[in-house]
């Protein structure tokens, strides 16, 4: 009988078909912090909203600043004239007409274009702080995903554990030693852990669902590693903590846009009162003009001239302009609300970078009396389990003992996420947030 051969052809195709059919968590791996926040910074919407704002913003500084630069314009005003040759457009009827125009001497224009400067300062610092609010967000989501993938690995053994104890306790009312108030208390046992089992894969879903969006990656694919989380700062008592506090107030991204807002609004009231002052720019026309228009005939002139050239200077006195003089006033309530604003913004931050440093060491004692509690319901467990071993003690002791230990169990996941999130909080108040989450790999 002759053998059939395999091509590398079909041998590959073959392959990619099992590839194809196998569940996407089996082919990923697990993905660490540090590539999740990369992912998401990529991929984040905010950013490049705040990144075309920037590019707004440095463009408005460029079209400022190019007023210095002289503006070109070549056309033609060609017309028939019938009488005394009347402007087309407010220039002379010409077969070829250049114009050039810049500001030359203009306070004012110097000040806008500082403000301008600040505007583009103030993008760039809403580029960073929306870096700060994306790692936030994707640290405590991949940090909440662990909570709720090894809650969820804690209560699949308590699940198991509650099955087994309603198949004793099932079979003991049989035998007649135990009634069926005991059998009603243990379905309710594992009522209650598939209840805590649906919440956690609920939870977990949509959080992959959230990182999904944030990253790119499908839901499916999502599988993380707790253990790439760097080690969270210790907690430190804070006796003195206006030195930190001062450093959240002055490297925070949001108060330094607003101090330097505030200061783009003084450069634009000086530059609004400097607009009543003298001012002169640069100008220049040339143009050919026909014979059919009648210059000749209202001009008198020994010959005429088609090619015609004007070069100076325009000066301008705006010392009676009232419209000015209120937008003085508006530029100057808009500086003063500006600066109220920053200080408003920095006195915000302080209060906030107070709390969340109470608030970790708050959470910080809550997660070692939960700790402990955790560790006593263990040990519980333990005992009642001998006691059960020298007939002391029965089934439904060691099913509240256990009961007792998985509602411990969260209490402690709880409080350790919690104080993970005034942590991350603190870092990102601090500024150190970016440094902690991509330092390493």
């Amino acid at each position: 009988m002759k053998r059939k051969s395999w091509s590398s052809t079909s041998v590959h195709k073959l392959l990619s078909a099992v590839l194809f059919f196998l569940p996407a968590s089996l082919l990923a791996e697990p993905l660490t912090l540090h590539q999740v926040v990369e992912l998401a910074l990529k991929h984040a919407t905010g950013v490049d909203i705040a990144a075309a704002d920037e590019q707004h913003a440095a463009a408005s500084y460029r079209e400022l600043r190019n007023s210095y630069i002289p503006q070109l314009n070549a056309g033609a005003g060609i017309g028939w004239s019938d009488g005394f040759p009347l402007s087309l457009e407010n220039s002379a009827p010409s077969l070829f007409n250049l114009t050039a125009q810049s500001a030359l001497i203009n306070p004012a224009l110097r000040d806008f274009i500082h403000a301008a400067q600040s505007d583009v300062t103030v993008s760039k610092l809403h580029i960073k702080d929306q870096r700060y609010q994306i790692i936030q967000d994707t640290v405590l989501s991949y940090a909440e995903l662990a909570k709720w993938a090894r809650r969820l690995s804690g209560l699949r053994e308590a699940e198991a554990a509650a099955l087994e104890m309603q198949t004793a306790v099932t079979q003991r009312i049989k035998e007649g030693i135990d009634s069926e108030m005991d059998g009603t208390r243990a379905r309710l046992s594992v009522a209650r852990v598939r209840l805590r089992l649906a919440e956690a894969s609920g939870a977990a879903d949509v959080l992959r669902e959230h990182l999904s969006r944030v990253t790119g990656i499908q839901a499916a694919s999502i599988e993380i590693d707790s253990e790439s989380m760097p080690a969270l700062p210790a907690v430190e008592p804070q006796e003195d903590s206006r030195d930190s506090i001062d450093k959240a107030a002055d490297s925070t991204p949001s108060v330094e846009a607003a101090v330097e807002h505030a200061r783009a609004q003084y450069l634009r009231a000086k530059g609004e009162h400097k607009s009543l002052w003298p001012s002169m720019d640069f100008a220049a026309q040339y143009a050919n003009i026909a014979t059919y228009n009648n210059y000749q005939k209202f001009y008198r002139m020994n010959s005429f001239q088609p090619n015609n050239l004007t070069i100076g200077v325009a000066l301008h006195f705006p010392f009676f302009n009232f419209a000015q003089h209120a937008r003085v006033q508006e530029a100057e309530s808009d500086a003063f609300k500006a600066r109220k604003q920053a200080e408003a913004a920095r006195n915000q931050v302080s209060e906030e970078t107070l709390r969340l440093q109470r608030s970790v060491t708050q959470m910080q004692a809550a997660h070692d009396v939960a700790e402990l509690e955790y560790e006593i319901a263990q040990k519980n467990v333990a005992a009642v389990q001998t006691r059960m071993d020298s007939s002391t003690a029965n089934l439904h002791d060691l099913d509240d003992a256990r009961s007792q230990a998985t509602e411990r169990f969260i209490t402690f996941q709880d409080v350790t996420f919690e104080l993970e999130r005034s942590q991350v909080s603190l870092l990102r108040a601090t500024g150190d947030l970016e440094s902690w989450a991509l330092g390493s790999k």
